[in-house]
């Protein structure tokens, strides 16, 4: 089991209750009836790249983050990864504000619509979904 490879170790990742990544890990360990064992073992920290630094540091025996920041660390090794469907889906949606004033925003999102941001986007582990 989980708990037993963790031992006395901590599993990093973002809180629980206020940092989006710990609640999808919440949401994965719950569906996959791992909660009631790990959930005690869990160190939350303020954000993703904080709990990576736990984990790179050595100072979390695991850590559940994005694949996206695990692949930006060289100190970490990914051992698993959670099936898509024991979690919501994790969505960055972006949109220019009705009250924007930028004279850039329209400019800027239809950058991150277009080619060159897709590309960049993809070859960083994200995927784009249809436009």
């Amino acid at each position: 089991p989980l708990a037993a490879k963790v031992g006395d170790g901590k599993i990093a990742t973002g809180d629980i209750a206020s940092v989006p990544v710990g609640k999808y890990a919440k949401a994965s360990l719950e569906k996959l009836g791992l909660w009631a064992e790990v959930g005690p073992k869990i160190a939350g920290a303020e954000n993703v790249r904080a709990a990576l630094g736990l984990v790179a540091r050595g100072e979390a025996k695991y850590g559940i983050v994005y694949a996206t920041d695990a692949a930006a660390e060289p100190k970490v090794v990914v051992v698993g990864t959670f099936p898509a469907d024991s979690h919501p889906p994790i969505v960055y949606p972006v949109a220019v504000t009705k009250d924007s004033t930028s004279p850039d925003a329209a400019a800027y999102l239809a950058f991150l619509k277009g080619p060159e941001a897709t590309k960049i986007s993809v070859e960083q582990g994200f995927t784009v979904l249809a436009k």
